[in-house]
Order: structure tokens, then sequence, then C-alpha cells
């Protein structure tokens, strides 16, 4: 049987990423794991040429925050029966999830995933295609369920 120390859950605050979180805190009660919740500050978003005269700055407020919504994003309670820890980076997200991988030595990530396909896919690229693809470990990938079209 296969038992989990360490659980990595990237969340970017879409409905997915909180869909996924559900399954990281059920795998982590399950094995008594530690939770480590992420979230990336996409730096291709504000290290662009528009964004570098921008008043906007994150600093250790906006950090702090940051950690603090990401500790909100839990269903009431849960940190008193899990070992929760947040992680907030600034960086390209792919790379920054199999970084914080690597570094505590997960042993899954459980990650959203929006589906997207065809063109929007191929403009966006899919930061879970490429976590899946190079993870140093296991990756769970959540989707959200479709929903089924009514016959009426």
């Amino acid at each position: 049987m296969i038992s989990l120390k360490k659980i990595l859950c990237p969340v970017d605050h879409s409905e997915c990423s909180y869909l996924a979180l559900k399954y990281a805190i059920s795998l982590a009660l399950k094995d008594e794991a530690k939770l480590y919740l992420m979230h990336v500050i996409d730096s291709r978003l504000y290290d662009t040429e528009i964004y570098k005269f921008s008043p906007y700055k994150l600093n250790e407020a906006d950090m702090s925050k940051i950690h603090e919504d990401l500790i909100e994003s839990l269903p009431e309670g849960t940190t008193d029966v899990l070992k929760v820890e947040t992680i907030v980076v600034k960086g390209i997200p792919f790379h920054e999830i199999i970084n914080a991988a690597t570094e505590i030595n997960a042993d899954i990530i459980v990650i959203g995933t929006h589906g997207r396909t065809g063109l929007s896919h191929m403009m966006i690229g899919s930061v879970v295609e490429k976590v899946v693809r190079k993870a140093p470990c296991p990756v769970l990938t959540v989707r959200m369920p479709t929903p089924v079209p009514s016959i009426n």
C-alpha cells in the first residue's frame, strides 16, 4: 500500500483548483500527510515592458496576503487536523511547481485542469500537461465534471 507523506496542491483560485484541493485534502486526511498549498505568480505577466514602470510591484504585504488567501481557501477546521504549509513564488507556473515538488520531495502533486483543447490549448499552453510530463513524482489531475445536457 502506498502511503503519502507530502502532497503538493497548486491553487490558482479557479473552480477546478478548488476541486483539486478537495481531493488533496481527502488524500492528506487518509494518510495523515502534510499538505503544501502553492500559488505561482506568473512572472510573464509582470516582467513585460508594459509593467516594468508600473506602480504595482509585489511587496511583503502582498505576499503575506496571498499566503493568507491560500489558508482561507481551506474548509474551516482543516488546519486543526492537517499540517498545512503555503508556498508562494513568482515565476513560470509549471517550472515552479516542478521545482517545489522536487524541493519538498513531494509524494504526489494534485492539480486541477481546465481541460482546454484546440486553439486555446495551443495559445495558452497547458501548465498541467507540462507538470505531468516533467514532475519528479506522480500527478493526479482533477478535471471539472462536464455538465450532462438535458433532454427537454
